[in-house]
């Protein structure tokens, strides 16, 4: 995207906001730890207003399959869109430096957004294999919310939770991310630049969930601590 539509304020998140997202996925429905690899699309607005925390996605991606490795692995597909009508998935990946080779690759263009593929691609990537979670990563929406909201109630019903995370206090943004997140039974988060070591934990987090559940959450809690030692009280309440 080439403008934003609300005004950005530089001010971390605030513990309500990340206390309401934990307490979310503590709640998700639990998985059953398989013979196969959790799998998780990773999905980011590629146009020009992310270049800046581009790089910082890619060291944050690698820190997620190292999580979950001990879990029996993690399978990432990277989705992006960017300039004009481009929209791209990246095969099923089980190693960082794979997709940090592919990630090095992309460069940020301007143009709008696109959520509505992204929404559109995970239903089709899980009605082939089942997906167990969707991560966005965004700043801007503009698009017709009524279109991504029956998208994502779709998404729901496949049983696909869609993690939203918003760079940045754009205001329409917001509004569409938090229903994309509720109709998905997912949770929305909000960060910027002060609150990077947050996203990287919570992402994490929704890694752990997706490779190994609930029980798998509340072990990665207890290790890691900081925004994460929340979801270990909020799992005892279930």
């Amino acid at each position: 995207m080439t403008e934003k539509t609300g005004k950005s304020l530089r001010k971390p998140s605030s513990s309500s906001e990340v206390d309401a997202f934990l307490k979310k996925v503590a709640a998700m429905p639990r998985i059953k730890p398989g013979s196969r690899h959790g799998r998780l699309i990773f999905a980011m607005d590629a146009t020009a207003s992310r270049e800046p925390t581009w790089d910082r996605a890619c060291h944050i991606q690698a820190q997620m399959f190292q999580e979950t490795a001990s879990l029996g692995g993690l399978e990432i597909q990277l989705c992006y869109y960017r300039g004009f009508k481009e929209f791209s998935a990246s095969s099923w990946l089980r190693h960082s430096d794979a997709l940090l080779k592919h990630m090095n690759t992309v460069a940020c263009r301007g143009g709008y957004t696109q959520i509505e593929k992204v929404l559109q691609h995970t239903q089709n990537e899980t009605r082939k294999q089942k997906v167990n979670a969707l991560v966005f990563v965004g700043d801007c929406m503009e698009e017709k919310m009524e279109r991504l909201c029956h998208m994502a109630g779709e998404l729901g019903i496949l049983g696909v939770p869609a993690f939203v995370f918003q760079e940045g206090y754009d205001l329409v943004a917001e509004r569409a991310f938090r229903q994309i997140a509720q109709l998905t039974q997912g949770a929305y988060c909000r960060f910027d630049a002060a609150s990077a070591a947050q996203l990287r934990d919570l992402l994490k987090a929704v890694a752990v969930y997706a490779t190994g559940g609930r029980a798998a959450l509340e072990n990665f809690s207890q290790r890691q601590g900081g925004v994460t030692l929340q979801l270990i009280h909020q799992i005892k309440k279930d």
